[in-house]
């Protein structure tokens, strides 16, 4: 298994499920000056998307490819110039380990194989769908009054074909949806931008509340609505 990622095959459908934040894992060489326990928290890991993307690559037939280490020891899910790529602070928390790693390093090591690979995934498929798997924290600790009470998001940049068709499938399965909610992906959409957007290939970004993926049930419960949601996105738009 490559360090930076780990690749599910799940079947030949040409559908690829993208988890850029589906890791909390710190390789043994890399000491980031955090108490451990951070680390089961949002600020390093988008919490039940490797279990929700896992079972929806089975249910699916479909590849997946999940992020291999961290947020916090590169974010994936950022352009190669961007301020958060190599964070020193998280929801207020300080990572002091990163003050002084060597970004090129990181890059060389996770961020371009990750992508790399993505790039190479889709590159073989026919007539590609991608469904981008996050999920978001119900309460920042830096803003606790925030108000977050959606079940899902779904976000996309300049390409909105499927969120049209997924909010309203979402809606119908009993969600309280968010359109481009907790935040926008006009504003972080790094890697969809940069292999579907770019690309002109269709593409569903969803975040899913974390307290509701939790648990194997909620995860369950997930997977089963997302998947036929997915496949009437990618069979109107692929």
């Amino acid at each position: 298994m490559n360090e930076a990622y780990h690749q599910i095959d799940g079947g030949d459908l040409n559908l690829l499920i993208v988890a850029d934040h589906a890791s909390a894992h710190v390789p043994a060489d890399i000491d980031l000056m955090i108490d451990p326990a951070l680390l089961n928290e949002h600020i390093a890991v988008d919490i039940g998307v490797a279990d929700v993307s896992r079972a929806l690559a089975a249910q699916l037939g479909c590849t997946a490819i999940l992020g291999g280490v961290s947020r916090l020891v590169i974010d994936l899910n950022r352009e190669e110039d961007a301020p958060g790529l190599l964070p020193v602070m998280s929801d207020g928390h300080p990572i002091p380990g990163n003050r002084t790693a060597d970004l090129t390093d990181r890059m060389a090591r996770f961020h371009h194989p990750y992508h790399h690979r993505l790039s190479q995934l889709l590159d073989g498929m026919t007539s590609p769908f991608i469904l981008s798997v996050h999920s978001f924290t119900p309460k920042l600790a830096s803003d606790p009054d925030q108000q977050r009470p959606w079940d899902i998001g779904v976000l996309y940049n300049r390409d909105d074909r499927a969120a049209r068709i997924a909010i309203p499938m979402l809606e119908a399965a009993g969600l309280k949806v968010g359109d481009q909610l907790p935040y926008a992906g006009t504003l972080l959409n790094a890697t969809m931008n940069r292999h579907a957007e770019a690309n002109g290939i269709p593409y569903l970004g969803v975040e899913m509340r974390q307290d509701l993926v939790g648990d194997a049930a909620g995860q369950a419960r997930f997977a089963s609505i997302l998947g036929p949601v997915a496949l009437e996105c990618r069979s109107r738009l692929a």
